[in-house]
C-alpha cells in the first residue's frame, strides 16, 4: 500500500511539474514580449487573406509615419513608462485615442482611422500599449491591465486639454477589446464614444476559440495559459471581459468587423454589440479578413467612423 501511495504521489508531482513547465512555455511564447520581439511589431500579417492588402497597408502606414508628431510619455499606475504620439491637427478639435492589436504597431493597425482623423480635423493620440513599441514592459495581458492604461492616457488628456475636450476611444483587435473593457470602468465625462474594430469578447473566449479552431484541447490549453499568466505574468486573465463591460457602458459604440475574420470571429463583435448598454451601431464588411475592414471598403468605413464622431461631438 505504501508503495502504491508513493507511486501515486510521484506521478501527481511529475504531472504538476510538467503542467507548470508547459504553462511557463505558453507564457513565454504568447505573452512575453522581448526587446527583439517588440522590434518586429511593424511586420505585416502573413497568409493568403492578407497578402492582397500588403501594398495598401504599406502605403497607408508610410503616410501616417510621415506626419510630424509630438512624443509624449506617461507613467502607468503600476510604474511603466508608456509612449504615445500626439498629432495636433486643429485647435479646439476633438481627440481620438488609438490603441493597437496584439504585438501590433498603432500606425499600421489603425492607419485607416489615423487617415480619417487627420483629414477631418480631429487631433490624434496614437498609443504604444504596454510591452509594445516604445512603451516599457514585457508582458501583454490581452486587455486586462491595458484597460487601466487607457484611463491613464485619459488623465493625460485631461491635464493637457482640459475636461471639456471630447475624446473618442478607438482600438483594433486586442486594442478594440481593451477600449471596450475600459468602457466598463468609470470613464471621464468627456469620453463620448468607442470605436471597436474586430474586438474579442474576453481573453478566455479568444483562447478557447483559438485552440478549438486548431484542434487543440481547448479546456486544457485555457487552464495552462491562465496558470502561466498567474505565475509569471502576475495577471488573472479572467479579471476582464469586453462582453461583460459592455453591460455597464454609458457611451455610444461603433463595432466594425470583417465577415471573413478567421482570428476573431464576427460573432464576438456581435456579442459585444448585443450586450452594449448605450447607443450602438455595427458595420460588417463582406470578405474582409481580420483587421482588414478599412481596406475592404475605405469609404463606408470612413462614413461609419465620422458618423459616430460627428454625432457625439455635436452634443458636447
Amino acid at each position: 500500500m505504501r508503495k502504491i501511495t508513493a507511486a501515486m504521489i510521484g506521478a501527481l508531482s511529475g504531472t504538476a511539474v510538467m503542467s507548470v513547465l508547459i504553462a511557463a512555455g505558453i507564457y513565454q511564447a504568447v505573452f512575453y514580449m522581448s526587446d527583439e520581439r517588440k522590434s518586429r511589431h511593424w511586420q505585416l500579417p502573413e497568409g493568403r487573406q492578407f497578402k492582397r492588402y500588403h501594398k495598401a497597408i504599406r502605403k497607408l502606414t508610410a503616410e501616417a509615419e510621415a506626419v510630424p508628431f509630438e512624443p509624449v510619455r506617461i507613467t502607468s499606475r503600476d510604474g511603466l513608462e508608456l509612449f504615445g504620439r500626439y498629432y495636433h491637427i486643429a485647435d479646439g478639435a476633438p481627440l481620438i485615442m488609438l490603441f493597437h492589436g496584439y504585438g501590433g504597431y498603432v500606425l499600421r493597425d489603425l492607419a485607416g482611422v489615423h487617415k480619417i482623423a487627420r483629414e477631418n480635423g480631429i487631433n490624434i493620440l496614437a498609443a504604444d500599449e504596454r510591452a509594445g513599441g516604445r512603451s516599457e514592459g514585457h508582458t501583454t495581458t490581452f486587455g486586462v491591465r491595458e484597460r487601466y492604461d487607457v484611463l491613464d492616457w485619459l488623465a493625460w488628456a485631461d491635464r493637457r486639454f482640459g475636461a471639456d475636450t471630447p475624446v473618442i476611444l478607438a482600438g483594433n483587435s486586442m486594442g478594440a477589446a481593451t477600449v471596450c473593457m475600459a468602457a466598463g470602468l468609470e470613464l471621464p465625462a468627456n469620453v463620448k464614444g468607442v470605436i471597436a474594430d474586430c474586438p474579442y469578447t474576453s481573453p478566455k473566449d479568444f483562447i478557447l476559440r483559438f485552440a478549438k479552431d486548431r484542434k487543440i484541447p481547448a479546456g486544457l490549453t485555457w487552464s495552462l495559459t491562465r496558470l502561466g499568466m498567474l505565475l509569471l505574468g502576475r495577471t488573472d486573465l479572467t479579471r476582464a471581459s469586453a462582453a461583460e463591460a459592455a453591460r455597464r457602458a454609458k457611451v455610444p459604440l461603433l463595432v466594425l468587423h470583417g465577415e471573413d475574420d478567421r482570428l476573431v470571429p464576427g460573432d464576438m463583435g456581435r456579442e459585444i454589440f448585443g450586450a452594449w448598454a448605450a447607443k450602438k451601431r455595427i458595420e460588417t464588411f463582406p470578405g474582409a479578413a481580420h483587421s482588414m475592414s478599412y481596406y475592404a471598403d475605405p469609404e463606408r468605413y470612413a462614413r461609419a467612423v465620422l458618423k459616430l464622431v460627428n454625432t457625439v461631438t455635436e452634443k458636447s
